[in-house]
This record gives C-alpha cells, sequence and structure tokens, in this order.
C-alpha cells in the first residue's frame, strides 16, 4: 500500500491538460419556475416580463427566463466540472443571446478551448474558450467567448 495522497476528486483541468480544439459537453438542466423566482429575487430583476404570469406587453411566448440566469447555470456546470481549484479568475466575456429560454427549457452547453497562452510567471496560463448553449430542441440559444486563468500543475 502506497503512503500518497489520494485522488481529488472533482478536481479541475490545469491548463496543461487543455488543448486548442478540444470540445466538451455539459450536462443538461431544466430551467424552472423556482430558478427564475429566486434568480430575479437575488438580483433584483423584477420587470414585470419575468414576475407577471402572461404578461400582455411581452413577445416571448412562455415564461421567459433572464439571459444572466441562462449563463449562470452555464458557468456553474462549467466551474463545477472544468476548473474547480483551477480556475483563477474571469478575464473577458463576450456573450451573444440568440432566442429566448423560457422556464421547461432544458439546456446544455459545448465548450471549445480555441487558445492556452501560458503566463511568464507562476505557472498560469489565460485560456479562452467558445461557448454554445442549447435548448432541448438543438436550438442554439447563447454563445459566449470567455478568456480566464487557470492554474498550472502542481509540480
Amino acid at each position: 500500500m502506497t503512503s500518497s495522497l489520494p485522488v481529488l476528486l472533482g478536481q479541475g483541468y490545469v491548463w496543461q491538460d487543455l488543448s486548442v480544439g478540444q470540445v466538451f459537453r455539459t450536462f443538461r438542466r431544466t430551467v424552472t419556475e423556482t430558478d427564475l423566482v429566486n434568480f430575479i429575487s437575488c438580483t433584483g430583476m423584477l420587470e414585470a416580463i419575468f414576475i407577471e404570469e402572461g404578461y400582455e406587453g411581452g413577445a416571448i411566448a412562455g415564461r421567459p427566463v433572464p439571459g444572466a440566469l441562462t449563463y449562470a447555470l452555464i458557468e456553474g456546470f462549467i466551474l463545477q466540472t472544468m476548473i474547480q481549484g483551477t480556475g483563477l479568475a474571469m478575464l473577458e466575456l463576450t456573450q451573444k443571446i440568440l432566442h429566448p429560454v423560457v422556464v421547461g427549457d432544458t439546456i446544455h452547453a459545448e465548450i471549445t478551448v480555441t487558445e492556452v497562452r501560458p503566463t511568464s510567471t507562476k505557472n498560469r496560463a489565460v485560456v479562452s474558450s467558445d461557448i454554445r448553449v442549447f435548448n432541448q430542441r438543438g436550438q442554439e440559444v447563447m454563445t459566449y467567448t470567455a478568456k480566464r486563468l487557470l492554474a498550472g500543475r502542481k509540480d
């Protein structure tokens, strides 16, 4: 029996484990009424389109959710799986909302690594990726690019 430390479950990728062109897919998650209510209450996004069932002034069928909620749910997946313990900072974000997400939609994302650029200090790298978010019908609802600072291996 060895005396080495056990492997840490859930640890994200260090930058050395990522390469340009790698593609990752998140799990799927259904957006619920509770998600919407909690999010808009916490953030103060108490706009009629989000708080009033069947809002007559809206242009979206169903119960729309803020794009920020869709983004936050996907970032939660990424944090919990891809960068847990290795993500150091979000450096830049560019986002485009293509279609609405409504309560009851099931979303997931595909993450494509587009750049891995080691920094000159502290064994870190700037990692850029394109994130495409889809609903249950395969419709692309959001795209965004993220530039993050990631830790390296502790050798």
